[in-house]
Formats: C-alpha cells, structure tokens, sequence
C-alpha cells in the first residue's frame, strides 16, 4: 500500500512540473564555433525549447517557421528564390547567347 502512495505523489510531482514548464517554457541554447585563421572550420548551433507552442509564440520564439527542414512554407519560399535565381541567371545567358 506505501508503494502505491509513494508512485501517486512521484506522478502528481511529475505532472506539475511538466505542466509549470510548458506553461512557463524553457530555452536551452549554445553555440559551437571552432575557427582557423578567421576561417570556419566548425559551426554547431544548438537550440532546445520546450515550451507549448503558444507559449513559445506569445515568447516571440518561433524559429521553426522558417526553417525549411521544419516547415513547408519556409520550404516553398526557399524553393521559390531558387527557382528565381535560376530564372534570372537563364535570362542572362539567353541575352549573352543574342
């Protein structure tokens, strides 16, 4: 029966944490930069949140939407300055062949 007490609260301890957090959120950030001679040779970025994602937005914290891994918008809008580019770099030789 004390076992039984004991996991009732560790539960109820865990769920109010787990609450607190991502009503609150928490940002874990850090970067990894090794260079040589001013030259990148290494560059980590970490990020971890943990937040409800209207928590994160209302933090202003919404890197996600315009990351193109994470998001199809942003990967569309990536897709489309490419295929821009290419467009005008097609034009320009066209008038270089003219």
């Amino acid at each position: 029966m004390a076992d039984q007490i004991v996991h009732g609260i560790q539960a109820t301890n865990l769920a109010d944490i787990l609450e607190r957090v991502l009503d609150k959120g928490i940002v874990i950030a850090g970067d990894i930069k090794i260079q040589l001679a001013d030259i990148d040779l290494l560059n980590i970025k970490i990020r971890l949140l943990i937040a409800s994602v209207d928590k994160a937005m209302e933090m202003g914290i919404n890197w996600w939407q315009q990351d193109a891994y994470l998001s199809t918008k942003a990967r569309e809008t990536e897709i489309e300055k490419g295929n821009t580019a290419l467009k005008k770099r097609i034009e320009r030789l066209e008038a270089k062949i003219k």
